[in-house]
């Protein structure tokens, strides 16, 4: 039975994770052992993170339309309390860029969910 020598196999192996480690800082991106851990754990961040990104964009979403809400003189929670009573479903993604781009549209909005006199 011939010598099988797996050199080449190992080789492309550890250049493939050396690869995914670019960018690392010190020996995590040259040494195979530290670079495969830092592998490892950045792909698990990258994951994680992706789905902590949704929250974060929610947070931003309703921070806009809280600062416009407050600009036309009611606040974050009777304007959306007022949006659901009046029937009209918009996502917040949707309310910020309104209240960002559209600010005299958005004035509407918040006239229609009830304003300053709703109870």
């Amino acid at each position: 039975m011939p010598r099988i020598k797996r050199g080449v196999t190992s080789h492309h192996r550890h250049k493939k994770v050396l690869a995914q480690t670019k960018g690392h800082i010190g020996t995590k991106h040259r040494l195979i052992r530290r670079a495969r851990e830092s592998m490892i754990h950045s792909l698990s961040y990258a994951y994680f993170h992706r789905r902590e990104r949704k929250g974060d964009m929610r947070r931003l979403w309703i921070l806009r339309v809280n600062a416009a809400c407050r600009a036309n003189g009611t606040t974050y929670s009777q304007f959306i309390n007022g949006l659901k009573k009046a029937g009209i479903g918009m996502n917040r993604k949707m309310l910020a860029d309104m209240a960002v781009k559209e600010p005299a549209n958005f004035s509407n909005l918040v006239a229609l969910a009830g304003g300053k006199d709703q109870d």
